[in-house]
């Protein structure tokens, strides 16, 4: 166990009015040593407070009073302060064995951790969960919860996952929803693996035996080119249109016996088949957006003005909870506020992956035709890596130092974390300025200055 560290306070806080600082470390809250930010909260959450500090090397007691519902004003350093429960499965598709030599550390981390799929949407697999987590999770209401389902035959999840446990886990998934809790669901579909007749198989098993879920996103297998194992394959283009039909299927038989689509498409399968999108309202509340699933149809909303389109990002308990830091993806894209180059005529380059210009191309030259989309091949990654937010500082190095001078670049803040790009490189770092801008549509309508049509 680490002692929860404060990063910040919030000033005119009742933690600033009771002396708290930056640096101080959390020993007890009302005698006790919460495990992670959950725990923290649910101690916060009273109108007075007693807190042992240490400080400097000296323990000092000190008590805050609340007024009301106000929040405590504190920021620590971690949601967990015990362990991170880390994957002991050994997926053969996990994305985190392809990654290069050298990256920061945090990149390596596999968490199959349930706390931290209520806290950020991280997707848990269930292998490592116990008895007394699912107390935990009814008993204080951790919902909803992100599964990794990948296939309900347990021979094939089990060889999927390489762990034993992998047949036998989703039993909590049954368990979670026998207890009222909500759970979103995800199949990585590997091609000659769990695709065709196996997908077919495993959304008849959450109709079966999981039709309380909320969603099942189906999403494509990403491979780098650090990948070694043989049989990881990106799909082609008929197995990506295969995919789309099996699950467009499955669909109207969800609506018939469940009222509503359940399964769903990421956005990749629709661009390397060449398949249109669904409209927006197709996916409903589009709960799996930060999944890649509706999140062109709702870039695209967003982008013509319908304001009611989600834009990702945390929301439930995370978004909700005192003094939670933002980390992993959630993380805050850039430092401080994001502001946009002074009104200049100067022509616009956006700064994208392969799959970006495919969906922004159409959009923005509709509104501003000279606008210039780039695609950024993916170098560092390689494989079939081309989604914008996996763009490395080095690509756009390579790419900026052949640009024209004279133009305004706008980048997508999706492709950094903490003012970061995923190889350690910063903005500051490109050979060209660049223009951070939000991804999201009405964003970019903005930084193009472009009205939007009555």
């Amino acid at each position: 166990m680490s002692l929860p560290r404060v990063v910040a306070v919030t000033p005119g806080s009742p933690a600033a009015r009771a002396g708290l600082l930056p640096g101080d470390e959390i020993a007890a809250m009302d005698g006790q040593l919460p495990r992670d930010i959950i725990q923290y909260q649910l101690l916060a959450d009273q109108a007075e407070l007693d807190l042992d500090v240490r400080r400097g090397g000296l323990e000092l007691p000190v008590t805050v009073i609340r007024d009301g519902n106000e929040p405590l004003g504190l920021e620590v350093d971690a949601a967990l302060f015990d362990r991170v429960r880390t994957c002991d499965n050994h997926c053969e598709f996990c994305f985190i064995h392809q990654l290069p030599k050298g990256m920061r550390k945090s990149l390596y981390t596999r968490d199959d951790d349930y706390r931290l799929s209520f806290l950020y949407g991280n997707f848990t697999t269930l292998t490592r969960f116990t008895e007394a987590d699912l107390e935990r999770v009814v008993t204080e209401g951790l919902s909803p919860l992100w599964v990794s389902i990948h296939a309900t035959d347990p021979d094939v999840r089990s060889r999927m996952l390489r762990n034993k446990r992998g047949a036998t886990s989703l039993r909590w998934l049954r368990a979670l929803l026998d207890h009222g809790i909500e759970v979103h669901g995800q199949v990585v579909v590997c091609p000659g693996v769990n695709d065709g007749v196996i997908l077919d198989d495993t959304l008849a098993g959450v109709l079966d035996r999981f039709p309380e879920m909320a969603s099942v996103a189906c999403v494509p297998l990403g491979v780098s080119r650090f990948n070694v194992e043989e049989a990881m394959r990106p799909h082609t283009v008929e197995e990506a249109a295969a995919v789309v039909e099996l699950i467009e299927g499955w669909q109207d038989t969800f609506r018939a016996a469940l009222g509503h689509p359940m399964a769903f498409a990421a956005d990749e399968y629709y661009l390397v088949a060449g398949r249109p999108f669904p409209t927006l309202d197709a996916y409903g509340p589009v709960a799996q957006h930060d999944n890649g699933v509706g999140m062109v149809a709702a870039f695209r909303a967003r982008f013509e003005g319908r304001e009611d389109a989600p834009t990702g990002g945390p929301g439930g308990f995370f978004q909700s909870v005192d003094g939670a830091p933002a980390e992993g993806y959630r993380a805050p894209r850039a430092p401080g506020s994001i502001t946009l180059a002074p009104r200049s005529d100067a022509p616009i380059t956006i700064l994208t992956g392969p799959y970006g210009k495919a969906v922004l191309e159409p959009l923005v030259q509709a509104v501003n035709p000279d606008t210039e989309v780039l695609a950024v091949p993916n170098e560092f990654f390689g494989g079939n890596t081309s989604v914008a937010g996996l763009m490395t500082g080095a690509d756009l190095a390579r790419v900026l130092a052949a640009a024209p001078f004279g133009r305004r670049y706008l980048l997508p803040d999706v492709c950094l974390s903490g003012g970061r790009f995923l190889d350690g490189l910063t903005p500051a770092d490109l050979p060209r300025a660049v223009e951070i801008v939000p991804a999201d549509g009405a964003s970019l309508r903005r930084a193009l200055r472009a009205p939007v049509a009555a």
